[in-house]
């Protein structure tokens, strides 16, 4: 196999380029094989085969630096420097990670997780070259559904001013991980369909070959880059800023995208290079459906059907439902997404009222804002977006959604502890980061029928409001407990006293076990299902600590910021005599690995709790 002749980083170099292209299906058939076992990102990198032995054929690495938009298409960049033996423990606890890690190779030069990144940080490496006297390649691979993000548009308009070599490899492929959407899809749309460049340029080149002397002219023409492109392709967007615009090429022909390189290489200043790739290339159920295969449980190769289905609703199903059925309800009722229709669950929605669906693409800082202008045009905008992809916009919720005190609804997807995706995407800082901001409103669900109550109350509060839910299976316990939901009340689940467990959300199912070993072991626990963050339920802290000898708070938040320091402070007004053992995520990024792993590495685990607890205790004698 040719793929055995690749031990180490530019061990491609000295494979012979008729082979190429059989080294691309051993790439893709591995990828296919080893993702069907462990899952992962498997449509992205599919679909980047190519382009990333291209960059790597032209690349010196570690010297030159190659930074990945997002990461999650940086595959057979691991699989081209050596890492080949890492994908037996792919996103498993201790093992590689799906993204570039620093500290996992010398050949990844910046940690990446969240979109449009890649240029900022190329340009800081440009910077740093320069004034250090460096002569080395910075290369930045963007996706065009990261171009939806401000912050690349930021970082290109400095990147104009370059006098040096920075090159912007714009992967173009029509998807981030939804379908993309918005003026600059179709402004690439336009620049990859321009049929009128690409009849006149072949016309003018085919009518020069027939003149004496005409093929050099023909030479002469590409060398310079016709000012055709310039005159007839729409927009020419990249070259009004000052930017060189090399393309578009077909980004699964390595002899052509290396021809485009070596010429990207000679400019004295930023140029980018687009390049059309297909999401899932090789792989037929992932060409089909690339929005399902953006990340991927394991699968059964034959069909792409997952090897688990899944047979019960999780968080996201439950949310899809409820808002399906407010938007029956309230015509004033819309919906805002982030280009994660379906990771959101708010593709039902859509199909039921396409003109009240509003996917900005990946752009969080203008969904919220754009979500306030709704609100305060009278409407009730619901904004569903991940947790760690919300933190990109929280000068917006301060200043556009709270500081006005505007009805948004913020539907915080995958928050707590979401495993395999690793630190970059672990949901664990928006009850610390949101609930610093006046007059919002942060509740948590103990159980799918609680984000049903939590949602309808959202919807008629009239003011900021969030609510947070995690990824994963809906929690069908408790049902017996459906309490009204009140502002800043929280709901008392068993009392028994000696110990009481205030805990938040996905945690609440964690106390029901960790109460069943306290009973075993002969302690009394009481439970509480804190419902409310923000405005915290002062009165039934004042009954916990009142009434037991240890309150244990429990939360997926880091410590710092979260429900446990809120009771702790109001325990502390109180002046009262019961201890506060506050359970939550410590101060440190949480690696990849399964929840469960993940939770027990952390003491988060029933067990763990319950030693803690029981440690305590003892030192409470």
């Amino acid at each position: 196999m040719l793929l055995d002749q690749i031990k180490g980083v530019n061990d491609i170099k000295a494979v012979d380029p008729e082979d190429y292209q059989d080294l691309a299906q051993e790439i893709r058939d591995f990828l296919i094989e080893k993702l069907s076992k462990t899952g992962g990102h498997l449509g992205s990198n599919l679909g980047a085969v190519e382009l990333t032995m291209a960059l790597h054929l032209s690349l010196n690495l570690p010297e030159d630096k190659l930074i990945w938009d997002v990461g999650h298409q940086s595959y057979t960049h691991k699989l081209l420097t050596g890492r080949r033996e890492g994908f037996e423990n792919l996103r498993k606890f201790g093992g590689m990670s799906g993204f570039p890690k620093r500290k996992e190779s010398e050949c990844d030069c910046f940690d990446t997780g969240h979109s449009s990144t890649s240029i900022s940080a190329g340009l800081g490496l440009v910077k740093a070259r320069d004034l250090q006297g460096g002569t080395n390649t910075v290369v930045s691979v963007i996706g065009d559904g990261s171009l939806t993000g401000g912050m690349a548009y930021e970082a290109l308009n400095n990147a104009a001013k370059l006098e040096t070599n920075f090159i912007i490899v714009l992967n173009d492929n029509n998807m981030s991980i939804s379908e993309n959407v918005g003026g600059m899809s179709k402004y690439l749309n336009n620049v990859r369909t321009a049929d009128a460049y690409l009849n006149i340029k072949e016309g003018i080149y085919n009518t020069l070959k027939e003149i004496p002397r005409g093929e050099k002219v023909v030479k002469s023409i590409r060398r310079a880059k016709s000012s055709v492109k310039q005159l007839v392709v729409p927009g020419m967007l990249f070259e009004d800023m000052g930017i060189t615009y090399l393309g578009p090429v077909d980004g699964h022909n390595i002899p052509a995208m290396l021809r485009v390189l070596q010429e990207a290489k000679r400019t004295r200043n930023a140029v980018i290079v687009h390049v059309i790739t297909q999401k899932g290339k090789g792989f037929a159920p992932a060409e089909r459906h690339p929005a399902r295969f953006h990340g991927a449980e394991p699968f059964d190769i034959e069909t792409g059907i997952p090897a688990k289905p899944r047979t019960t609703a999780n968080y996201t199903d439950i949310f899809s439902t409820v808002m399906t059925k407010l938007g029956a309800r309230d015509e004033k009722v819309v919906a805002i997404t982030a280009a994660m229709l379906d990771g959101t669950g708010l593709k039902r929605f859509r199909n039921m009222y396409p003109e009240r669906l509003f996917d900005v693409g990946i752009a969080e800082e203008h969904a919220v804002t754009f979500a306030a202008g709704l609100a305060a045009g009278g409407l009730k905008p619901v904004v569903a977006i991940y947790s760690s992809f919300l933190q990109r916009a929280y000068d917006q919720i301060l200043h556009d959604v709270c500081m006005q005190k505007l009805p948004v609804v913020f539907a915080i997807d995958r928050a707590g502890l979401v495993g395999s995706d690793g630190e970059t995407h672990q949901g664990v800082f928006d009850l610390s980061y949101l609930s610093s901001i006046p007059d919002m409103c942060i509740m948590a669900p103990k159980n799918k029928w609680e984000l049903s109550d939590m949602m309808k109350f959202a919807i008629s509060y009239g003011a900021p409001i969030a609510i947070r839910y995690p990824r994963g299976e809906a929690y069908a316990g408790l049902k017996e407990y459906r309490a009204p939901i009140e502002e800043g009340k929280a709901e008392l689940l068993y009392a028994e006293g000696e110990i009481c467990l205030m805990a938040l959300g996905s945690m609440v199912k964690a106390a029901e076990k960790v109460k069943e070993i306290l009973n075993e072991r002969g302690r009394k626990c009481s439970i509480i299902n804190a419902r409310f963050v923000k405005p915290i339920d002062g009165e039934a802290v004042e009954w916990a600590v009142n009434n037991h000898r240890l309150v244990v708070t429990m939360e997926e938040n880091v410590a710092s910021g979260g429900y446990g320091e809120k009771v702790r402070d109001a325990a502390d007004k109180l002046g009262a005599s019961a201890r506060v053992l506050q359970i939550a995520i410590p101060d440190r990024y949480v690696e990849h690995g399964s929840v469960e792993q993940l939770m027990q590495e952390i003491g988060m685990d029933e067990k763990s709790i319950v030693d803690r607890i029981e440690k305590e205790m003892e030192s409470a004698r």
